[in-house]
C-alpha cells in the first residue's frame, strides 16, 4: 500500500483530522491490506510467510470489529456496510 492510498483512506475514515487510531481507521487500513495479499496469494500460493501474516492481520481485524461492535453498535453496521466486511 503506498503512502497516498494510506492517506486517501484514513481521511475518508477519521473522525477529526489526525485521527489515525480510531477503531474505524485501524479496520480500514487492514481492509485494504488483507484484499491486497489475498490478490498476491492467489498468485503466489506457496508464499506460507505471508500466509501467516494475512492470518495475524484477519485476527486483529476481527478482534478490533468485535470491540466496535460492543461499543457502538450504529458505527459497526456502518462501516461493515461501507467496507463489503460480512457480519
Amino acid at each position: 500500500m503506498d503512502k497516498a492510498a494510506k492517506t486517501g483512506i484514513i481521511t475518508k475514515f477519521a473522525r477529526q483530522d489526525g485521527d489515525t487510531g480510531s477503531p474505524e481507521v485501524q479496520i480500514a487500513v487492514l481492509t485494504h491490506r488483507i484484499k491486497e495479499l489475498t490478490a498476491h496469494l492467489q498468485s503466489n500460493k506457496k508464499d506460507n510467510s505471508t500466509r501467516r501474516g494475512l492470518l495475524l492481520m484477519v485476527s486483529r481485524r476481527r478482534n478490533l470489529l468485535k470491540y466496535l461492535y460492543r461499543e457502538n453498535y450504529e458505527r459497526y453496521i456502518s462501516l461493515t456496510n461501507e467496507l463489503g466486511i460480512r457480519r
